[in-house]
């Protein structure tokens, strides 16, 4: 059965695409949900007429998603989960999480359901994480677990080592 869809569907098609799908899949789903209309020759040719505004609205998205693309891209976020001994997790980090974690740190808003992990993170330390913003753009993300802010605090004891090592030596002048 050939239908217009409303909307986009993962791995279906965007607004305004006909694609021929199960009848079933089409009534039971797509119709009652709003997602799809049946593409009679009535609403092929009103597609047609909003051709030239779906086309913007397909512009700001992809604009959009372009933008977020370059905000996320190459940056880090830290969730924190209980480690155990040898880095296992006590549980583990979903999208949610992450999505969560990407909203706190960098004021960005990331639908959890657009964070592909394959399966749920279980080991401690930077993993790569894709998020899918929009049809086929997609950023990458490094996601620190059970990290702490240690380095800065090695960082700090260098620092004090640096001062006791130019204080000593300045005494003995």
């Amino acid at each position: 059965m050939k239908v217009i869809l409303l909307g986009e569907i993962r791995g279906k098609g965007g607004e305004g695409d006909v694609i021929d799908v199960a009848q079933g899949y089409a009534e039971n789903y797509l119709f009652p949900k709003k997602l799809a209309v049946a593409a009679t020759k009535g609403n092929l040719r009103q597609l047609e007429e909003r051709r030239n505004n779906i086309a913007k609205r397909e512009a700001v998205r992809i604009a959009d998603a372009n933008s977020l693309k370059e905000a996320l891209e190459g940056k880090s976020v830290t969730v924190d989960a209980k480690v155990g001994d040898e880095g296992v997790l006590f549980g583990s980090v979903t999208g949610a999480m992450i999505a969560d974690a990407i909203k706190d740190q960098l004021g960005l808003e990331v639908d959890r359901k657009r964070v592909e992990l394959g399966k749920p993170i279980k080991v401690a330390g930077a993993h790569l994480v894709t998020i899918s913003l929009y049809r086929d753009i997609r950023a990458t993300v490094t996601v620190l677990v059970g990290v702490t802010e240690e380095p800065e605090v090695e960082e700090a004891e260098v620092v004090e080592e640096v001062v006791e090592v130019v204080e000593t030596e300045a005494a003995a002048e």
